[in-house]
């Protein structure tokens, strides 16, 4: 059985948390049982997931969206009932935010560029002074309607498209979660359609001014491949069991 300590500076290490700058506070966030057999893996910090956690006998959780981030929190009401969970059930709270979007082998970005099938060109879209997004290309230029189907697929989600630009797609940028931000960023880069999660008003238009192509694949669903890819990984470090616990929602 391993280590909290040794488990949480291999991650720490792996992921290039001092690398980020970041509005989440990454990293260990609550200290649980010091020997960790099994980690379950959640997209959000959340009381449903937390006891699903505990059903499951989880020693440690690993989340994307954690529960500290860039300001003071009281602990009182749902924040309260959150670490209650963790606190009373001797369960470890890990979170990666911008590094797991950006890690070249297990994260967000780099697992969507794999599942629509695109070879990856550069790194684009600096969030907290590293880019975190993927320009990736095809070595056939594929229709926009067989990329959403593809994702759809992969993600078990059903896309919201905006289709501005060519319906052949030759290049990608994908930037995970909500990035609408990164519009201009993935124009620049000479992509012809731009992949995200989460749709905002504001990107209706700009996408049509670009001449950009746009699908929103659901901020929930293009982060959840990261963390599981994560926990395909731990297994060959450590003698742990691992297990994602799926809470979707249509966001």
């Amino acid at each position: 059985m391993n280590s909290l300590e040794r488990i949480v500076s291999h991650l720490d290490e792996y992921l290039a948390l001092r690398d980020f700058t970041d509005t989440s506070q990454n990293g260990l966030q609550v200290t649980g049982k010091s020997a960790v057999k099994r980690i379950v893996g959640l997209v959000d910090a959340s009381v449903e997931g937390f006891a699903a956690a505990v059903d499951a006998r989880a020693d440690m959780v690993i989340v994307h969206h954690g529960m500290l981030w860039n300001k003071a929190v009281s602990l009182t009401g749902p924040f309260y009932d959150r670490v209650k969970i963790l606190i009373e059930n001797g369960i470890s709270l890990y979170a990666a935010h911008l590094p797991l979007d950006a890690h070249p082998e297990t994260g967000n970005n780099i697992q969507l560029l794999e599942i629509v099938g695109a070879a990856l060109v550069s790194w684009y879209a600096e969030w907290g002074g590293k880019p975190i997004g993927c320009i990736g290309s095809f070595k056939n230029a594929k229709p926009l309607v067989d990329i959403v189907e593809t994702l759809d697929t992969g993600l078990d989600t059903q896309s919201r498209v905006l289709d501005f630009g060519p319906s052949a797609i030759k290049t990608v940028g994908i930037v995970s979660g909500s990035a609408c931000e990164a519009l201009d960023a993935t124009k620049a880069a000479g992509a012809d359609l731009f992949i995200t999660g989460e749709a905002r008003l504001s990107a209706y238009h700009h996408a049509q001014e670009l001449g950009m192509n746009v699908v929103f694949a659901g901020h929930y669903a293009t982060e959840s491949v990261g963390i599981q890819a994560l926990l395909n990984r731990l297994p060959s470090w450590f003698d742990v069991e691992t297990l994602f616990i799926d809470i979707p929602c249509q966001i």
